[in-house]
């Protein structure tokens, strides 16, 4: 056992042991999602996050020195957001047919996600600081951060909200939508975008490319719609 201890220090002295985790944690769970015939309960993602925790509080591992090594995978969020543009591009077309409808059930979902959330909230006596960190849980982390900062919320709790809103909506919005009866991928995806933002749109183009230039794009739209809305809202009803 000290051994172990000795060699779990030597290494965690490393910035890329932690890199080094992140990644196989992912990629193990990648795998067992393949294996299990694409289970929602093992979401690659889902599964990544309960070992990296797991790990970090069997060793006592503060999350400050983890950031300080896996910083370059945070660094990639940027450049594949981007990314997400390549199979919008490819489906610009029937984006454009359906312009009019995208628009008015991104703004019924924008509104939803913020009315649930901090109705359910408000229900069970939240705070004010935590309705304000509920509401834009819906939203990509950067941007929801940003929106709970300004308001005067916590974007520490905001951050935690929407990296769990995303992976439950990773995991259970498919087979909720198959359940309801929702076939259309541009349907589908648009819903999972708005709904889970990022983690999401990743699910979404793991099972279609138009399902994923949708959701990319509900996922943009939704950031810019929950910006422009909720500090209006928030000063109209609170």
């Amino acid at each position: 056992m000290t051994d172990i201890t000795e060699v779990w220090v030597y290494l965690s002295a490393s910035p890329l042991m932690f890199l080094t985790l992140t990644l196989a944690a992912f990629q193990a769970g990648t795998w067992a999602y393949n294996r299990s015939g694409h289970k929602p309960f093992l979401n690659p993602v889902l599964t990544a996050v309960i070992v990296v925790v797991g790990l970090l509080m069997l060793s006592g591992t503060d999350y400050e020195t983890y950031f300080e090594g896996a910083q370059f995978v945070h660094f990639l969020l940027g450049p594949a957001t981007v990314a997400l543009a390549i199979p919008l591009y490819r489906q610009f077309d029937r984006v454009r047919r359906s312009a009019l409808a995208l628009i008015t059930s991104l703004l019924c979902g924008s509104l939803t996600a913020i009315g649930t959330a901090t109705g359910l909230g408000w229900l069970l006596g939240a705070s004010r600081e935590t309705l304000l960190s509920l509401a834009p849980k819906s939203v990509t982390a950067p941007v929801a951060m940003g929106i709970t900062e300004q308001l005067g919320g916590l974007p520490s709790l905001t951050a935690v909200l929407v990296i769990l809103t995303g992976i439950l909506g990773a995991v259970f919005g498919p087979p909720l939508l198959t359940l309801i009866g929702v076939k259309d991928w541009r349907a589908r995806g648009l819903a999972l975008g708005t709904a889970s933002h990022g983690i999401g749109t990743a699910r979404a183009l793991q099972v279609n490319e138009l399902a994923g230039a949708f959701s990319g794009l509900a996922m943009g739209l939704n950031a810019l719609a929950t910006a422009i809305l909720l500090p209006v809202l928030w000063r109209l009803f609170f």
